[in-house]
């Protein structure tokens, strides 16, 4: 792994900290989600992108492995399919929770799963699977529709958003085409002997880490020279705005989510392009006067918000799989303070254009890719330091930090005290999902809701931002223990009533 990857997977290994899912509903003939053909598709993909089936192997916190084992045979992977696929009858509230809130669904062995679900019961075929079994095709099965949940679990280490959102897309796409199931095995088949098979030539299995993809600085001045710009950029992050916490021994994320009819959707996006902004840029600033509005005797500091970039443009060679980690992070700083000489709504869309200004300096820097390669190994070695303070704790050998003793000299105090460098919140903003999900490629397949986000720490907060089948859908997954509940209560109310207010 590198050290994004670690940075990711050490946290996890308790908890599941940042396993990430993605909810999608849908209407779809019953037929073509039995699980005879359901495990078939899902075998595909796993053999196309075989970090999907991969396994972890720790052996020091600097040296953690993806492990890939591909099956004798055939069977044998529609067996390790069939394994890490589950069938249940929960409603998709209850599928969030058990996956947010319960025990952790994934591990080191079994990295990603799917869970499909229904209130009607799904014909469920003999639990031996035969590839060589014949099966009707799609236009000789009877149209009998019904409503379903997907839950797309995958570890956060081994990919990141938009891979969850292309195998999505490429899942429903395999299972509504015209190919029977006995189609489909044998497309598996003849995959699994390209790979596999006596005349394959096996290479580049899994694809490498995004710090070995992206360039490199080479001599140590220009590795020095990163690491001051690094300092100087951090040193400008001042955010002095945070949502009160409060103590809590457990921790419990629920996700709030609202959409807007796409006539709504198509008047909030006209609004945001003639202002010369995105709806991302819009939906900081909404945070941002929202907050003020809470909050009119704290505009002194500045709030800070914090979002990720999506790194694959900046990759040298794209692998074969999508199923990789390309997130780097960036950071919005907004005034708190709302000026009294103009409108909200003037406020509200400057406020706009300077978050669309940060942004785009955020990914054109030219020291952009040095600084997340910097980035990146600072946020894996506190993920190690973490890591081994968990191990010790649990194993009953860890010992606190002794004191300094009086006798030893205090460091000399700093010319100025640093600033606050609190985020308030962070923004995952998908963009148009629908731009990933061409609905065309699955016509039989009738989408009507998306859900993301991942397992939390205690004290998480994540706004989501997205439109998808022509509408736009916010959510806000947080620990509802670890907040003053009345403060998140208002400021999600808050948000919504601004987006009636600015975007119409």
């Amino acid at each position: 792994m590198g050290n994004s990857e670690l940075s990711y997977y050490l946290p996890s290994r308790a908890n599941g900290v940042n396993d990430m899912y993605l909810h999608l509903g849908f209407r779809a003939p019953k037929h073509i989600m039995e699980r005879e053909r359901v495990r078939v598709v899902w075998a595909i993909l796993r053999q196309r992108h075989p970090l999907l089936a991969a396994t972890v192997e720790m052996h020091d916190y600097d040296d953690v492995r993806f492990v890939y084992r591909p099956g004798a045979t055939v069977q044998d992977a529609v067996r390790s399919a069939d394994a890490n696929l589950g069938y249940r009858t929960q409603t998709r509230d209850q599928l969030i929770q058990s996956y947010l809130n319960g025990p952790r669904t994934l591990s080191s062995q079994r990295i990603s799963y799917l869970i499909l679900s229904s209130s009607d019961s799904i014909p469920t075929p003999p639990a031996s699977p035969n590839p060589s079994s014949s099966s009707l095709d799609n236009n000789d099965q009877p149209q009998i529709e019904s409503e379903f949940d997907l839950l797309i679990c995958a570890a956060h280490f081994l990919g990141d958003g938009m891979a969850l959102h292309q195998f999505a897309h490429d899942f429903f796409t395999l299972l509504a085409s015209q190919n029977s199931v006995q189609d489909l095995e044998e497309i598996l088949g003849k995959e699994w002997l390209e790979r596999w098979g006596p005349q394959a030539v096996v290479s580049d299995i899994l694809p490498c880490s995004i710090e070995e993809s992206m360039p490199q600085l080479t001599g140590r001045f220009r590795r020095a020279v990163a690491a001051v710009d690094f300092e100087s950029s951090q040193n400008k992050l001042i955010g002095g705005q945070a949502f009160p916490k409060v103590s809590a021994k457990g921790r419990r994320t629920i996700v709030p989510t609202v959409s807007f009819d796409e006539d709504r959707t198509k008047a909030i996006l006209k609004a945001c392009k003639a202002h010369g902004v995105s709806i991302t840029a819009a939906l900081f600033a909404l945070c941002n006067v929202v907050w003020a509005r809470m909050h009119p005797d704290r505009g002194e500091l500045p709030m800070m918000m914090y979002s990720a970039s999506n790194l694959r443009p900046y990759m040298a060679k794209s692998p074969a799989s999508y199923w990789f980690l390309a997130v780097g992070y960036f950071n919005v700083v907004l005034p708190t303070f709302l000026p009294r000489t103009i409108s909200h709504a003037q406020t509200f869309w400057h406020r706009a254009r300077l978050s669309k200004e940060q942004s785009a300096r955020a990914a054109k820097n030219s020291m952009a890719i040095y600084r997340t390669h910097e980035m990146s190994k600072r946020r894996a070695a506190q993920a190690r330091a973490w890591g081994k303070e968990d191990d010790e704790k649990a194993n009953g050998t860890w010992a606190p930090t002794p004191p300094v003793s009086p006798q030893e000299e205090a460091p000399p105090a700093p010319l100025r005290p640093k600033a606050p460098s609190n985020a308030l919140v962070g923004l995952s903003l998908l963009g148009n999902l629908d731009g990933i999900y061409k609905h065309q490629d699955f016509k039989s397949i009738k989408m009507h809701a998306l859900t993301t986000g991942s397992r939390q720490r205690n004290g998480g907060m994540l706004l989501f931002g997205y439109t998808f089948v022509g509408k736009l859908w916010l959510s806000l997954g947080y620990d509802e223990e670890g907040f003053e509940k009345e403060t998140v209560s208002k400021f999600w109310d808050g948000l919504q009533a601004a987006v009636n207010e600015f975007l119409g």
